[in-house]
């Protein structure tokens, strides 16, 4: 099982590399442990474990990769807009807890945001959080790209999808579950039931809506669920 490979992983990176400590989450400790009487009983190695609090949403979540909705620093895997949404999103009680840990501001920086209204702390918070991992300019251009996602402006800077088309058409179940905002048909369904979903700035209400190459003639469409995912789509 799980526990048992990674044991034998801490004990193969000893006798391969002489790796010697071993680091996780608190969760992790159970494994790690194993790892290390698994060395001392067949090698006779001495081996160690480093573990650390899991960093918890206020609500008791576990922020990690098994979670849905994980945030990843590989903008191949996450936008910077959607990044920078991730943070803007934050609950209002995790705010200045996660500047402290997500950003390098200061003490006294972060302090002074407190006098501010929260959804202003929250961008300060996406931006700062943005701008350690992906760099100014994706900060500022995420943060313009959110602002003309909900107030209609210049969308350039929106994340951009690429779709196939089959015989030039495309359903819109199969046009957002392509684009990456939904997992399945049936997700996509009921967002449609719930007005969720908007297509070139017009909400969609038949799930049997379906897309041709000529609704891509004058350039990419604006796809949004919610209020809260939004692409730029292009037709391959």
């Amino acid at each position: 099982n799980y526990m048992i490979l990674q044991a034998y992983d801490f004990l193969e990176l000893n006798r391969r590399f002489g790796c010697l400590l071993q680091l996780g989450g608190s969760d992790q400790w159970g494994n790690i442990v194993n790892g290390i009487e698994l060395a001392r009983r067949s090698d006779q190695s001495q081996l160690f474990g480093l573990t650390t609090p899991l960093i918890t949403t206020a609500n008791g979540a576990k922020m990690g990769k098994t979670v849905s909705g994980a945030v990843w620093l590989n903008p191949d895997m996450l936008s910077d807009f959607d990044y920078w949404q991730f943070w803007r999103n934050t609950d209002d009680r995790d705010v200045l807890r996660f500047m402290k840990l997500f950003t390098d501001m200061g003490l006294s920086d972060i302090a002074e945001t407190e006098q501010l209204p929260i959804n202003e702390q929250k961008k300060i918070l996406a931006h700062e959080a943005t701008k350690l991992a992906h760099g100014e300019n994706a900060a500022l251009g995420a943060a313009d790209a959110a602002q003309a996602a909900f107030s209609g402006g210049n969308l350039e800077s929106l994340p951009k999808v690429t779709i196939v088309l089959d015989h030039d058409e495309i359903g819109i179940l199969n046009l957002v579950v392509q684009a990456g905002l939904a997992t399945s048909n049936g997700e996509v369904r009921r967002l449609i039931k719930g007005g969720g979903v908007k297509l070139a700035g017009k909400s969609v209400s038949d799930e049997k809506t379906m897309i041709t190459r000529q609704d891509f003639a004058k350039g990419p469409l604006h796809l949004a669920l919610g209020k809260k995912k939004h692409v730029l789509v292009e037709a391959s």
